[in-house]
């Protein structure tokens, strides 16, 4: 599926040409020699409930095989901590599917509210802040 009118023209990182795209209600993701990229979709992100949360999930597993994987992803500069009550139950669920994961932003807000999520539930896998794909894509490739 190519839907070029849903990527954000915003975004650091670029869908390469000829790739399969796949929408999800905050992000587009890909898979690169075995690497799952995501990009946010443009606009504010959904303020989603644990069930829309687990569709979701439930749909990412879908895509990606039901297995752990390496994600690079770019976070969203409009995103807002989840709340408390919800940070338990995404952090088992990003634990479920994730190998080790790299976060691409230049936003100071976005660098802290990550470094907050990740202070208050510490992940079960290697977490790492870039500023640009390719130094992100590097440092990922290690965990494949």
């Amino acid at each position: 599926m190519y839907l070029p009118y849903l990527i954000n023209k915003s975004s650091f990182m670029k869908v390469p040409e000829h790739t399969k795209i796949f929408q999800l209600s905050a992000s587009t993701i890909w898979i690169s020699e075995g690497i799952v990229y995501s990009i946010p979709n443009p606009g504010e992100p959904p303020v989603l409930t644990n069930e829309e949360i687990k569709v979701e999930m439930d749909k990412f597993r879908a895509i990606i095989g039901n297995k752990k994987v390496c994600l690079v992803l770019e976070s969203n500069p409009k995103s807002k901590p989840p709340k408390k009550e919800q940070r338990d139950f995404i952090a088992s669920e990003l634990s479920s599917v994730t190998k080790a994961m790299a976060i691409i932003t230049s936003s100071p807000v976005s660098r802290i509210i990550a470094n907050l999520f990740f202070g208050f539930k510490p992940p079960t896998y290697p977490v790492k802040m870039f500023t640009n794909e390719t130094e992100a894509t590097d440092w990922i490739k290690q965990y494949l």
